[in-house]
């Protein structure tokens, strides 16, 4: 069955960051991952520190990341988007809506764990 990285790139409205939060974190995740495909989730913060070398800059300051497992995506998404405002997916004014960005990604390769591939390195030649 394919596998799927489903982001939400979101922002809390002005002055309501905590109540967002709350709502991710106590309504809004179960709600979503109460949606058939949807498997796991997991919320992050953007961090102070950057990578250098970042050409854009982002816009969001928070990151949901949901897996789904499903032969059918759309469906799938379809069904998440029909729970919407309703008693299944309760929404918040503390969400701020404008920019919200959720691309899905589908899985083309397993995971590479760090063990699997550590190992000693060639070194560059040295001149003679």
């Amino acid at each position: 069955m394919p596998k799927y990285l489903f982001l939400a790139f979101t922002n809390p409205t002005e002055g309501k960051e905590d109540e967002f939060n709350r709502w991710y974190d106590e309504q809004h995740i179960p709600d979503v991952i109460d949606v058939p495909g949807f498997v796991s989730a997991r919320r992050f913060r953007l961090d102070d520190y950057q990578y250098p070398l970042n050409q854009v800059e982002n816009r969001h300051r928070y990151l949901a990341l949901y897996e789904i497992e499903t032969d059918d995506v759309a469906r799938t998404l379809e069904a998440l988007r029909g729970r919407i405002g309703t008693p299944k997916m309760v929404m918040s004014d503390s969400l701020d809506l404008n920019g919200l960005f959720s691309p899905v990604f589908v899985q083309i390769g397993g995971p590479v764990m760090g063990e699997d591939v550590r190992r000693e390195r060639a070194k560059a030649p040295q001149p003679a």
